[in-house]
C-alpha cells in the first residue's frame, strides 16, 4: 500500500477509524472522511504515517462532490476507495418511519454511488483502482425488525456485483465486506434498548478483524468477504434451500 492515495469514509469511528490506521501502518496515504471533524482529529492523531482529514456527508450531494475535488486537487487521484459510512435503526416494518427508510437508503447505498461516481473517472483513466464496499450479512439474508437496513444493505450488494462486472475490462476491482454483528458504536443508535446485543454477544465480531478484511481487500481486491466465514456458508445454503433456511434462520436469526 506504500503512496497509494486510500479515502475512508465513516472514518472517525468502529472500523472506518481502524481500517484508516491499518492503511497507514501498511504506507498508505489515508484520507479519512466523515462528518464529524472533532472526532476525525481523534483519529488523525493515531495516523503513522501521511493522512488527510476530510468533513464530508457522503448522504449529500454538494458535500460529496466538494469533498472529493479537494482531494483530486491535492492528489490527482484515488487508488482505493473504502465506502465504509453508514447507519442502522432496528424497528418493526409498521412501526418504522417512512422518512427513515428513505435516508438509510440515501447514506447507506446512494452514498456509495455518489462516491463512486467521483472517483471511478480517474480509475478508468488510470486503468486500475479498488473500490471496497462495506456491506453486511443483512445483505444476504433478511431478519425481523430490519426491513430499512437490510434493504440498503441488499442494494449494496447488488450494486457492487454489477459494477464489479462493469469496471473489470478496466482493470479496477471492487469487493464487498459482508459482516455480521460488530462491537462497535454502530448499536448505540442501532440498539439503543441493548436487548440486541446482549441477545448476540457471543457471535458478535472484533472491530480489529473486520478492520483487517478490509485491508486485505484494498490489497487484494478480492471479490467478497463474509464475516465469520461460517455465517458465509449458511448464505449459500440460505440461497440453495430459501424455504428451509427461512424456517430455521427465524428461530436463530431473530433475536432483535
Amino acid at each position: 500500500m506504500n503512496n497509494r492515495i486510500v479515502v475512508v469514509t465513516g472514518a472517525s469511528s468502529g472500523i472506518g477509524a481502524l481500517s484508516a490506521q491499518m492503511l497507514s501502518e501498511r504506507g498508505a496515504v489515508v484520507v479519512l472522511a466523515a462528518r464529524s471533524p472533532d472526532k476525525l482529529k481523534q483519529v488523525g492523531s493515531r495516523m503513522k504515517g501521511p493522512y488527510r482529514l476530510l468533513e464530508m456527508d457522503v448522504g449529500d450531494d454538494a458535500s460529496t462532490r466538494s469533498g472529493f475535488e479537494r482531494v483530486l486537487s491535492e492528489y490527482g487521484r484515488v487508488d482505493v476507495l473504502v465506502n465504509n459510512a453508514g447507519y442502522g435503526k432496528f424497528e418493526y416494518f409498521d412501526q418504522m418511519p417512512l422518512p427513515e427508510f428513505a435516508e438509510m437508503m440515501n447514506v447507506n447505498y446512494i452514498g456509495m454511488v455518489r462516491c463512486a461516481k467521483a472517483v471511478l473517472p480517474y480509475m478508468k483513466s488510470a486503468r486500475s483502482g479498488t473500490i471496497v464496499n462495506v456491506a453486511s450479512l443483512a445483505g444476504k439474508i433478511g431478519t425481523a425488525k430490519s426491513t430499512a437496513y437490510t434493504a440498503s444493505k441488499h442494494a449494496v450488494v447488488g450494486f457492487s456485483s454489477a459494477l464489479r462486472q462493469e469496471l473489470r475490462p478496466y482493470g479496477i476491482k471492487v469487493s464487498t465486506i459482508n459482516p455480521g454483528p460488530i462491537d462497535t458504536p454502530f448499536f448505540d443508535l442501532a440498539d439503543p434498548n441493548g436487548d440486541y446485543v446482549r441477545n448476540v454477544k457471543w457471535f458478535m465480531l472484533k472491530p480489529e478483524k473486520v478492520a483487517k478484511a478490509i485491508v486485505s481487500a484494498a490489497e487484494k481486491g478480492r471479490t467478497e468477504i463474509n464475516l465469520p466465514w461460517i455465517a458465509g456458508v449458511g448464505t449459500k445454503w440460505y440461497q440453495m434451500f430459501p424455504g428451509l433456511a427461512d424456517r430455521i434462520s427465524y428461530r436463530l436469526l431473530n433475536k432483535k
